[in-house]
């Protein structure tokens, strides 16, 4: 992993740079969701909401360059487990990826936010599936359960697992 990765929680005064890192994101999920751009070629993602219902905004550095981000929220909608939280978004640039920063990205947020947790992955996001498979189960030493649901007609896997344990 690159020597100057630093993962900072950050509030609304980051929210451009959110917003460039949500549009990188964005043109990614469009292989998977099939979804255009706006016309002046731009992928959108309302941040308002994010800031307005306490979302947990996480965003990775690599020294001054942002790399990545991580959007923590409660789980409630997905899980039965009250408390349990939810990696609502993640997300990093490819010029980091496979150099360990994702799984530590993960595991940072995992062990700041305590506690029962459900990561959710759309199974046709195939670089993503095996990612989040080999991190939770790493992070867990296998401790987790992953259920396969279809939600609006597509099929998602549902990684529950407790970080407190």
């Amino acid at each position: 992993m690159a020597e100057d990765i630093e993962f900072r929680q950050v509030d609304e005064s980051q929210d451009p740079v959110l917003r460039n890192l949500l549009n990188l994101y964005m043109h990614d999920m469009a292989e998977w969701f099939l979804f255009d751009s706006e016309e002046d070629g731009r992928y959108t993602y309302a941040t308002e909401p994010l800031w307005e219902s306490g979302v947990g905004v996480h965003i990775a550095y690599n020294g001054r360059i942002p790399v990545g981000f991580g959007l923590v929220a409660s789980a409630a909608e997905y899980s039965d487990v009250p408390g349990a939280r939810d990696l609502e978004e993640f997300f990093v640039v490819r010029r980091y990826r496979r150099e360990g920063v994702g799984r530590a990205f993960a595991n940072h947020l995992w062990d700041l936010y305590r506690g029962p947790w459900v990561v959710r992955v759309y199974q046709r996001n195939l670089p993503a599936l095996p990612f989040w498979r080999a991190t939770v189960s790493a992070y867990t030493d296998g401790r987790f359960v992953e259920r396969i649901l279809s939600v609006r007609d597509r099929p998602w896997s549902y990684f529950s697992f407790d970080s407190a344990d």
